[in-house]
């Protein structure tokens, strides 16, 4: 197995960990079986100085608690009806986080497969898709992307990212213009 990555490299600025993750591998081993997904899709939310965050002007509410506690802290919610997986970033009291927005299926594939009924890309290109196909749930929310059952390994550094805007913020003002979204180029499993 990869080297699981330590608390430290949680602590990185947000745009920083966004781009960092790329290439790292998310893991849940999940009583059905393991699932591992090359990270390919992520976006950034700046908390207190970002519209489109949950945490904008420093809102300190049950959902978004633990986004003021120490990087490395997995923050779900739902949205519609999809589980979203984030990870707190930065430092304690500086409510930031980077969303995972699409994997590459790497291993337990035919358990996602089975989860989802999809096949292909639209497996796992989107985050509420990839949370569905990996079996993550509200139940994650609060624990240590550090350690079992959800955590991150080390992975290839892609040679090749780029950089837009985040998507479905639309109603976030400027901020729905900050080039705050990143993703492995040519990679099939990018949401957009």
């Amino acid at each position: 197995m990869s080297q699981l990555l330590p608390e430290s490299f949680y602590e990185q600025s947000t745009l920083s960990l966004s781009k960092s993750l790329l290439g790292k591998h998310l893991v849940h081993e999940s009583p059905e079986g393991k699932t591992v997904g090359r990270i390919v899709e992520t976006e950034a939310y700046l908390g207190v100085i970002d519209q489109a965050a949950h945490s904008f002007n420093g809102r300190r509410t049950k959902r978004t608690e633990v986004m003021f506690g120490p990087p490395g802290v997995i923050y779900t919610y739902v949205m519609h009806t999809h589980c979203l997986i984030n990870i707190v970033s930065n430092v304690v009291d500086v409510p930031e986080a980077v969303l995972i927005r699409a994997i590459e299926p790497v291993e337990g594939v035919e358990l996602m497969r089975k989860r989802r009924n999809k096949q292909g890309v639209l497996l796992t290109n989107g985050p509420g898709k990839l949370t569905k196909a990996m079996g993550i749930t509200m139940d994650a929310y609060g624990s240590i992307i550090t350690e079992p059952p959800i955590y991150i390994v080390d992975g290839p550094t892609p040679t090749d990212i780029q950089v837009g805007p985040r998507i479905g913020i639309d109603n976030s003002g400027p901020a729905k213009e900050y080039p705050y979204r990143f993703w492995i180029t040519n990679n099939k499993y990018v949401s957009r």
